[in-house]
């Protein structure tokens, strides 16, 4: 889990509560507030998650061409 995914999952959480106390309250615009907060931190966990599958791939990639290199090494040893 990286900054991004961790600042947007605490942003979704209070963004929930305030919006759940605007509908408690009757408050319409702490309503919104709390549902705008709630959608921007969904994005930025989102946001964190695309990051970390990037990385995760590009891992993978490096791995898998070290692993054909160390193939075609062999083959050429043979």
């Amino acid at each position: 889990m990286n900054q991004d995914s961790i600042e947007g999952k605490a942003k979704d959480i209070a963004g929930r509560a305030q919006r759940q106390a605007g509908e408690s309250s009757g408050d319409k615009e702490e309503e919104v507030r709390g549902a705008e907060k709630q959608s921007e931190g969904k994005a930025q966990d989102a946001l964190g998650k695309g990051k970390e599958a990037a990385k995760d791939a590009a891992e993978r990639l490096k791995k898998a061409g070290r692993d054909l290199t160390d193939k075609d090494q062999d083959k050429n040893a043979a």
